[in-house]
């Protein structure tokens, strides 16, 4: 009996015939070459699209603000200065503000994390009465709000305007995250895993700080990253709720810095030129500086925080 094979395939007899693979032709290899080349180059065209602008502030944060608008800083600072820094940083508001979010990003982060764990688990336990009753009077407040002053008056009868609590409480659970950590435990948590650790006499307390929580780590840095990062960058409610400045976070704080300098800028009277030119180097010196300020710290603690995500931590679980 003959074998007959496709040209382009070599048959080794001491082979299996399932493992006789077609040598690929040169119109394969050159279309997965050009594939490569293209899907590499819009990579990198993407990681430029987000790397450079963040890297033009922070050279146009010690550069010459003359040499900014002439477009002679592109890809190197021109007429290095920290002069902005030292504006920002000579500010005694500026520490109290980074002090301040720092609590409220930690005791934010903290309060939302813990309360959508625990509902998420709870939401997702199938035999837990009324469910879905709860998860559609969740789903409902993500369609109608009550609205700013309605916002404002709850807060206010609670007696909790001026406070921390102002800051961390209102927003403290986000709907969409609720949902995210309920679909997560349905599909990663097996009801099996569960019913091993009733028999073992566990209970329904003991299962989820024992086994849960630590086999969901990868939701749970999800939840931490998402919650750190909108804590750090909150500011609309402590403008609405806080009347202290001393209890400004620093994104409020930077605000109040910038539009002083604007008006610094802009209110130059006299015809000087010289002096509103300064103001207006100032301004803009202030301005790259103070993103800067505020997004640095966020970028040096994610890549930390990158390496928990980490996948395959259910395998075996079961068994």
């Amino acid at each position: 009996m003959s074998l007959t094979t496709n040209p382009r395939t070599t048959v080794n007899p001491n082979r299996p015939l399932s493992q006789v693979r077609p040598k690929p032709s040169l119109r394969d290899k050159y279309g997965d070459r050009a594939f490569n080349i293209a899907a590499t180059t819009v990579l990198l065209l993407s990681i430029l699209a987000v790397v450079y602008p963040l890297y033009f502030i922070v050279i146009a944060s010690i550069s010459d603000p003359n040499a900014v608008y002439e477009g002679k800083v592109w890809l190197f600072p021109s007429g290095v200065t920290t002069e902005g820094y030292e504006r920002i940083f000579a500010d005694s508001r500026i520490w109290n503000g980074l002090g301040n979010t720092v609590i409220y990003t930690v005791l934010g982060t903290a309060v939302s994390v813990s309360t959508i764990l625990c509902g998420a688990y709870a939401l997702s336990r199938k035999d837990m009465p009324g469910r879905k009753i709860l998860m559609l009077l969740f789903v409902i407040t993500m369609f109608f709000d009550g609205g700013l002053i309605t916002k404002y008056l709850v807060v206010r009868d609670l007696g909790m305007l001026d406070t921390v609590w102002a800051v961390v409480l209102p927003g403290a659970v986000g709907v969409w995250n609720l949902i995210i950590a309920r679909s997560f435990f349905e599909h990663t948590i097996p009801n099996e895993l569960r019913e091993a650790a009733q028999m073992d006499g566990a209970t329904d307390f003991k299962f989820f700080f024992k086994m849960v929580l630590p086999l969901s780590k990868p939701l749970i840095m999800l939840m931490i990253m998402v919650h750190v990062v909108a804590q750090w960058n909150s500011f609309f409610d402590a403008l609405i709720f806080l009347n202290d400045d001393s209890k400004y976070p620093l994104q409020l704080v930077l605000r109040n810095i910038l539009i002083q300098s604007d008006v610094s800028s802009t209110g130059t009277t006299g015809g000087d030129i010289e002096s509103y030119a300064a103001a207006q180097r100032i301004a803009e010196l202030t301005k790259y500086a103070m993103i800067v300020v505020s997004s640095l710290p966020l970028m040096i603690a994610l890549p930390f925080m990158q390496k928990h995500f980490t996948k395959g931590a259910m395998i075996g679980a079961v068994k």
